[in-house]
């Protein structure tokens, strides 16, 4: 969007204000300069700098986070919109962020509402963020449903890091451990085999597979590389098809220990994700909509769809919960009780922070499980390697004696 550098003059008190405004043409710097009640001067498209830089900065959870907790807090102090908007454009520290809240601020000034604003930067804030920011302008408590979704994404952040964490840890090790053994493989089997050929003796079957390996290794490593990136590119191919996607998740489900701490981290997200648009006004309907678009599993984003026909249908979410398998009696009764009770947003959140809980004892059993596991392949794989190359060396030596 171009630049524009402006000088006006306040049509009451005569004060001459030079400015600067981003906007798609000359016109709409004009009507934002006379909606204000000022006096055009000069305008002119402001000079193009050079900019070098690789790309704009991600807009993080984190970011989302501080933007909107600082966002709630100026509005309840009772600053108004359009000056809120400016402040937080200009003390956030994510350029891309900035960006994208000059942007909301022209279409507010412009007559859009907060939400409409919001909703043309999907990927800054998702459809989630939007819902719950129109429930709050539709009943005047912007600040509180503001606070909310801050708690709310600093919850799901949080849940999200425990469940990358437990994945990493165990993806860093193997990943060492494969340069360890590649290592291994490429310059010190070959002088084990140079030593060996020298002598011209029979070698063991364990020594032979070892130093066939390294032979390939060193020979075909193009090919290597090529297969794990055709792999790597197939594998992805496959995972973009409802189909593939589905087939995958409900393997990863399905998987011992693993599939445990994404069932529950997904009961956690979803449950907490329904809550909160229940309880900020947003309809049942929308919520399970919003709420599968953010379950990040497909098995659970179809049950949930399920759901939503059903409550379209005038039946219950929790029957089609139930026969999907995902989620565990315990929720779907739970869930039940709401449903009759009428009190389903705090029943969800109650479950959510439960399962917060449980996410928590998942990953530490599962780090608990891998750390042996690890020590066991990794002493079998590169042990059974040594062990492989010093066979030779033995038999060797018996026959020296």
């Amino acid at each position: 969007m171009p630049l524009f550098e402006y000088t006006a003059k306040n049509s009451q008190t005569g004060q001459i204000m030079k400015g600067q405004r981003e906007a798609p043409s000359q016109d709409d710097v004009v009507r934002y300069i006379r909606n204000n009640r000022m006096i055009l001067v000069s305008i002119r498209e402001a000079p193009k700098t050079i900019n070098i830089s690789f790309g704009k900065k991600r807009i993080t959870t984190r970011d989302l986070v501080i933007f909107t907790r600082q966002f709630a807090t100026m509005i309840n102090a009772g600053l108004p919109l359009v000056q809120s908007l400016n402040i937080l454009a200009q003390q956030t520290e994510n350029k891309s962020l900035a960006d994208v809240t000059h942007t909301v601020v022209y279409d507010v000034e412009a007559g859009n509402t907060l939400a409409d604003a919001l909703s043309k930067h999907p990927k800054a804030f998702p459809d989630l963020f939007v819902n719950m920011v129109a429930a709050g302008e539709a009943g005047g408590i912007l600040d509180t449903i503001l606070l909310r979704l801050a708690t709310f994404l600093e919850k799901n952040d949080a849940l999200m890091r425990k469940v990358k964490g437990a994945m990493v840890y165990p993806a860093v090790i193997f990943s060492v451990a494969g340069i360890a053994i590649a290592i291994l493989l490429i310059f010190v089997i070959p002088t084990f085999q140079a030593m060996f050929a020298s002598v011209n003796m029979e070698l063991p079957l364990p020594t032979r597979i070892v130093i066939g390996m390294s032979g390939i290794l060193i020979g075909y490593w193009w090919a290597i590389i090529a297969a794990a990136v055709i792999g790597s590119f197939a594998f992805r191919q496959y995972y973009q098809t409802d189909g593939g996607r589905k087939n995958v998740d409900r393997a990863l489900l399905a998987a011992p220990v693993v599939g445990d701490l994404l069932r529950k981290s997904a009961v956690s997200r979803f449950t907490r994700t329904l809550g909160t648009l229940i309880s900020s006004g947003v309809s049942i309907l929308d919520g399970l909509e919003i709420t599968a678009k953010t379950a990040g599993n497909r098995v659970v984003h179809d049950a949930v769809m399920e759901s939503r026909q059903s409550i379209a249908g005038g039946e219950t979410i929790a029957a089609p919960l139930s026969r999907s398998k995902v989620f565990p009696p315990m929720v779907i009764s739970m869930i039940s009780v709401g449903e009759q009770t009428g009190g389903l947003d705090e029943m969800l959140s109650k479950i959510a922070d439960f399962y917060d809980e449980e996410v928590d004892v998942a990953v530490g059993t599962l780090l608990s499980l891998l750390e042996p596991i690890m020590i066991v392949v990794l002493g079998v794989i590169v042990g059974g390697m040594v062990v492989a190359m010093y066979l030779p060396i033995f038999d060797m030596m018996n026959a020296v004696q």
